[in-house]
């Protein structure tokens, strides 16, 4: 069947049509934003420019925040800017650059979680051969096997989604181009689209983690309490932020494609909220990471200030 393609234009309905609801969320994602970026920035230079980016948990988190700092701008901006105009509008390409974009980038953060819950897996479990399978060559062929299969997974679903005919109305019920929303909008039988992007990638990494740490706690029963409090510790933080970004993704991606109100709430979560909480998370429970920021800062802006 020949593709059959009137839209150009898609209106994006947004949040809410209440102007002082908009004005408020405008405000509210400002400063979610300004977080973002202090807070991903921070944790970023703090680990490249101290003895932390020779650990390998902390090279897969330098990569974790510049995914979410990555992630976020490619949605937030555009939210912004919607939340104050009259008509919230994006063209049909930029829509189906910002479907790609986000599902690549959310797909190499799901893969990075599950790499950092492998190793915190390997150093509790086998400590002794840590450092030989988890050497630096073996961390940067993960780092690049998280984005090939990031590339894998959006190219599928951009395919999928971007040979749709689309002949009418143009409204998104969403607040950026997902795939579920614009699947309401094809004028064909999008059965076969649902199958493929059913969210199988998160179900099947969640299970994964879940595993972890399930053989995690395992293995720490036999550990003195000491050793077994410091053990956990060091897995709080990844199992926090792993709550917070797979739960709403399992909730809008696992089920039959069908559009919700409370869609555009939890979508938040994992576009916003887990991007602004992943550096306070992993600073505020990790004190490697706060005497390593204490230790940068200190220098930076007394010692290097005296010399002057």
């Amino acid at each position: 069947m020949e593709k059959r393609n009137n839209v150009t234009v898609f209106i994006l309905l947004g949040l809410s049509q209440n102007k002082s609801i908009l004005i408020l969320c405008f405000v509210l994602f400002l400063f979610c934003y300004i977080a973002i970026w202090m807070g991903n920035l921070l944790t970023m230079i703090s680990i490249t420019c101290s003895q932390l980016n020779g650990q390998r948990m902390y090279f897969f988190l330098n990569y974790l925040s510049l995914s979410d700092l990555c992630y976020t701008s490619i949605v937030t901006p555009k939210l912004m800017t919607d939340l104050l105009a009259e008509r919230k509008t994006i063209s049909y390409n930029n829509c189906m650059a910002q479907l790609f974009i986000t599902h690549f980038l959310g797909a190499i953060e799901i893969f990075i979680l599950t790499r950092m819950a492998y190793d915190r897996y390997v150093a509790i479990c086998k400590p002794l051969h840590y450092t030989v399978i988890m050497n630096r060559q073996r961390c940067n062929t993960i780092v690049i096997a998280c984005f090939t299969g990031g590339f894998i997974h959006s190219a599928s679903q951009f395919l999928l989604t971007i040979f749709l005919p689309f002949c009418g109305p143009n409204e998104v019920d969403h607040y950026f181009c997902d795939v579920y929303p614009l699947l309401k909008l094809a004028c064909t039988n999008t059965h076969i689209i649902v199958i493929a992007n059913s969210g199988l990638i998160a179900l099947v990494t969640f299970v994964v983690l879940l595993l972890s740490y399930v053989l995690i706690l395992f293995t720490v029963r036999a550990y003195p309490a000491e050793s077994r409090f410091k053990a956990l510790s060091t897995c709080s933080s990844h199992i926090t932020v792993v709550v917070l970004f797979f739960v709403p993704v399992l909730f809008i991606y696992i089920r039959p494609a069908a559009n919700f109100p409370e869609d555009k709430v939890f979508a938040l979560f994992y576009t916003i909220i887990a991007p602004m909480f992943n550096p306070l998370i992993y600073t505020l429970r990790n004190m490697d990471v706060k005497k390593a920021m204490k230790k940068m800062w200190y220098y930076q802006l007394f010692l290097q200030g005296k010399g002057k």
